[in-house]
């Protein structure tokens, strides 16, 4: 499976931004999609989780600020609002089904104070 990121950007404070995923090739069932983020000198760390089903999962810290939602088996979204500095990082999407665990290449997401 390939993942294709789109919609990181430069943005103040309290701004919103939109990010979406794409995905390319070959599913085995039904699976997860996600996103995570690492910021510059830190470990990559779970953002949020929906399965095909709809279910979600999120980061405790970041649950009323984000919103992760499915479009298709194939894409996936990101809403973030009220972001802040601390949200600066590389967005990465993720797919795991019972087979892979797929990657994007990241989208940056600046966030100016």
């Amino acid at each position: 499976v390939q993942l294709v990121e789109s919609g990181g950007d430069l943005v103040q404070a309290g701004g919103s931004l939109r990010l979406s995923c794409v995905a390319s090739g070959t599913f085995f069932g039904s699976n997860t999609m996600g996103w995570y983020r690492q910021a510059p000198g830190k470990q990559r760390e779970l953002v949020a989780t929906v399965t095909t089903a709809g279910s979600t999962n999120y980061a405790d810290s970041l649950k009323g600020r984000f919103t992760i939602s499915r479009g298709s088996q194939t894409t996936v979204s990101l809403q973030m609002n009220s972001l802040k500095p601390e949200d600066t990082g590389v967005y990465y999407c993720n797919l795991q089904d019972r087979v892979q665990n797929s990657w994007g290449q990241g989208t940056q997401v600046t966030v100016s104070s």
